[in-house]
């Protein structure tokens, strides 16, 4: 049965008018009123979801460029305009104006994206937008989010949980996470109070929600990120499971957004979305005009040397380096520390504690060398990585894009290096096939093959 297909469990006329109170309506489709207005008329509604002080810092003039839009031309809400401006974000990038002109109107979207495009801000502006506008339903119950945001991963939905509450730093509102491999009782204990935004792992979440220590029927905005990942990691039985226990699509507004869409997430999209607009913004790999592509072909033997070289005479301080296997990331990783580099490994047989506070370290600047493989890596989010290096070519052409959307984050410049060897001879072919572009292949530079 598709989530459409959902009925709510019938109600008695006792119960009625106070459910009726509580039971999030759709946004409609309306003009949004302008900032000036917003912030004259809508005083209840932002003062009340306000950190408490007007005293906002001047927001930055930004000039009119064309075919760009400006977080100001939508007119957003002043504590949500100042967050944005504190982060130094003045022009949307392609996936979030387009999104935003629809999802501010009260409107679903179906999205494809790939990672790094800047649609975690997309989603979460628009959530924030509409709660600092409109007062929460009457009634409102702990554990019971306003919006749903739902992550493949846990590196992704905290990832996700730490940009909402840099946005939301002028603001009162709540956001929590239910990820697994965390400590459950102090999720649990979030969960008791009311809050705004919830973001969660299925596995973790469909717990909660068994015990019924997370209501989902007063949801009135859900998120689906990275649907196609739930897909192919097999969450997408928990995802169904999930959607029954929210209100119906036609009462709630529902992002998802895809690196890919196949004909299997276009069906789950027309299920789980109302009339959605669909919002496309093309896979270039060739990507990233700011990012530098290398190939370096290099023997098997000589991969680590290298590496160590341009670790060592580059002078690099953040650099990401992925591997295919987790025995590999071990061992480089062991390798790399006993040749005094400062490093650390990000792979799925670490514990999740630990690689929440190995992520922290990389992001402060404490670690300059993580190794990972694709499914920890995925998720990570930092903007001043300078350099991705593939040890070894990914087995699928999309987890290169993947891995090379670390670097060139948020307008920098980044470099990506991939050495090819013997058995990553393959694997080219496919990723230049799945970028649409051929990547220059070169000997590597003359100080990396020397000795001294």
């Amino acid at each position: 049965m598709s989530e459409s297909e959902n009925s709510q469990p019938a109600q008695t006329s006792a119960e009625a008018p106070a459910n009726a109170n509580r039971r999030p309506k759709r946004r409609r489709r309306k003009p949004r009123r302008s900032q000036s207005r917003n912030n004259a008329q809508t005083g209840s509604v932002q003062g009340n979801q306000a950190s408490g002080s007007d005293n906002h810092t001047a927001l930055p003039e930004v000039p009119a460029v064309a075919g760009k839009w400006r977080f100001q031309d939508f007119n957003l809400p002043m504590p949500l305009m100042q967050a944005i401006a504190d982060q130094g974000f003045h022009y949307c990038t392609p996936i979030q104006a387009e999104a935003l002109r629809h999802t501010l109107l009260g409107g679903d979207v179906v999205g494809k994206a790939q990672t790094g495009t800047g649609k975690t801000a997309a989603f979460l502006i628009s959530i924030l937008a509409y709660f600092l506008e409109e007062p929460a339903p009457n009634g409102q119950k702990p554990g019971a989010p306003r919006a749903l945001i739902i992550a493949p991963t846990r590196e992704l939905a905290m990832q996700i949980e730490k940009d909402a509450r840099a946005l939301m730093t002028h603001t009162s509102l709540r956001v929590a996470s239910a990820v697994g491999g965390m400590d459950y009782q102090k999720q649990r204990q979030k969960l008791e109070k009311p809050l705004d935004i919830l973001v969660a792992t299925p596995g973790r979440l469909l717990d909660f929600h068994q015990k019924r220590d997370a209501d989902l029927s007063q949801v009135e905005v859900l998120v689906l990120d990275e649907a196609d990942r739930m897909l192919s990691m097999g969450f997408i039985p928990d995802v169904k499971r999930i959607i029954r226990a929210t209100p119906k699509s036609t009462e709630r507004q529902t992002f998802l957004f895809s690196a890919t869409f196949t004909q299997d997430i276009l069906n789950l999209a027309s299920q789980w979305t109302h009339e959605p607009a669909h919002v496309e913004i093309e896979v270039d790999a060739s990507a990233a005009a700011n990012i530098d592509q290398r190939v370096y072909l290099v023997s098997d033997a000589e991969k680590f040397t290298i590496l160590r070289r341009l670790i060592e005479r580059e002078k690099l301080e953040k650099v990401m380096v992925f591997a295919n296997r987790r025995d590999l990331v071990r061992k480089l990783d062991d390798r790399l520390r006993k040749a005094g580099i400062n490093v650390a490994m990000l792979s799925g047989d670490v514990p999740q504690k630990t690689r929440v506070s190995t992520l922290e370290r990389f992001r402060e600047g404490k670690v300059a060398v993580l190794v990972a493989t694709d499914v920890a890596g995925r998720g990570i989010h930092i903007n001043d990585i300078s350099h991705v290096v593939n040890y070894t070519l990914p087995d699928d052409p999309e987890d290169y894009v993947h891995r090379i959307g670390r670097t060139g984050r948020a307008g920098a410049q980044g470099t990506s290096i991939s050495f090819v060897g013997e058995e990553d001879g393959y694997a080219l072919p496919e990723i230049e096939a799945y970028i649409k572009d051929r990547l220059p292949c070169q000997q590597p530079p003359a100080n990396l093959l020397s000795d001294d």
